[in-house]
C-alpha cells in the first residue's frame, strides 16, 4: 500500500483523491490536510480536470481526528492549538473554494472531522449502510471543521443540537432524508456512482459551474438582495463569455454543446 497519506489517480476528467490511513480508519493528519490542500489547488489550475471525487481506501471514507494525536494537544499552548486547527479548516475552505465540483464518495464510516469533510463537498455519493456521526462529544470535544455551519443548513436547532449533544451514529439512508445525499448506492458502490456523476458534470461549461458553485455556497446565508445582486452578476459576465455562446447555439442546432475546448477559457 502506497505510503502517502493521498492516492491520487485520473479517470477521464475526473480526478480520484483517496484518503490513505487504513491502519487509522483513515484518520486524519496534518499531512493529509497538506496533501489534500495542495491537490485541489492543483486540480483548479488544470483545464483537464472536470470534477475531484474525494474518498478513502479499504471502504472507510474517514473515522475522523486521530485521537492519538489529539490527546498531545493538551500540552500546546491554545495558540499552537489554534495553529494544528487551521490545517483542518484550511482544507475545508479549499474543498468549498475550489471551482471545480467535489464529490463525496462515502463507505463505511465518516465520523467528526470526516462528516465535515463529506458536507463540505458539492455532491455527497452515499452508501446506505454508510455510518455519519458528529461524535465530538462522546471524547469530550466541540465540533470542528464546519460540521455545524454544514448540518444548520439541513436540520433544525433542535435535531443539530440533538446530533452534536448525542454524537448518535446515523445511517447514510437518514443523511438522504435530511437532504445532503445526491445519490444513495448499494454497500460498495459508492465510488463507482460518484465517478459517474463525476464524469456528467466534468463534461459541462468549467466557468459557468464555476459560477453555479458560487452562487450555491452563498444562497443558505445570504439574505434575498444579497444573492439576486450576486445572480446578476454572474449571469451579466456569463453572457459575454464563450460558453454560453456555444450553449446557446448547440440548443439552436439541436446538438449536443461541447465545451471541451473552452476549458482553458478564462472567466
Amino acid at each position: 500500500m502506497d505510503a502517502s497519506p493521498l492516492i491520487s489517480r485520473r479517470e477521464g476528467a475526473v480526478l480520484v483523491l483517496l484518503n490513505n490511513n487504513p491502519a487509522a480508519r483513515n484518520a486524519l493528519s496534518p499531512g493529509f490536510y497538506v496533501a489534500l490542500t495542495q491537490a485541489l489547488a492543483q486540480a483548479q489550475a488544470d483545464p483537464g480536470i472536470g470534477a475531484v471525487v474525494l474518498s478513502g481506501v479499504d471502504g472507510v471514507f474517514c473515522s475522523g481526528g486521530d485521537l492519538r494525536q489529539l490527546a498531545k494537544r493538551r500540552e500546546l499552548s491554545l495558540a499552537e492549538r489554534r495553529e494544528r486547527l487551521e490545517g483542518l479548516h484550511d482544507l475545508i475552505r479549499a474543498i468549498r473554494d475550489c471551482h471545480k465540483p467535489v464529490i463525496a464518495a462515502v463507505e463505511g464510516a465518516a465520523a467528526g472531522a470526516g462528516l465535515s469533510m463529506a458536507l463540505a463537498c458539492d455532491l455527497l455519493v452515499a452508501a446506505r449502510d454508510a455510518v455519519f456521526s458528529v461524535a465530538y462529544v462522546k471524547v469530550g470535544l466541540t465540533p470542528d471543521g464546519g460540521a455545524t455551519a454544514f448540518l444548520a443548513e439541513l436540520v433544525s436547532r433542535q435535531v443539530l443540537t440533538e446530533l452534536c449533544l448525542t454524537g448518535e451514529r446515523f445511517s447514510g439512508e437518514r443523511l438522504h432524508a435530511m437532504g445532503a445525499v445526491n445519490r444513495l448506492t448499494e454497500p460498495g458502490a459508492a465510488l463507482e456512482q460518484a465517478l459517474q456523476l463525476g464524469a456528467q458534470v466534468a463534461a459541462g461549461p468549467a466557468q459557468a459551474m464555476a459560477r453555479i458553485k458560487a452562487l450555491c455556497r452563498a444562497a443558505p446565508q445570504a439574505t434575498l438582495e444579497a444573492q439576486l445582486e450576486q445572480e446578476a452578476q454572474h449571469m451579466v459576465q456569463a453572457q459575454g463569455h464563450a460558453e454560453a455562446a456555444e450553449g446557446i447555439a448547440a440548443f439552436l442546432e439541436k446538438r449536443r454543446p461541447d465545451f471541451s475546448a473552452l476549458r482553458a477559457a478564462t472567466p
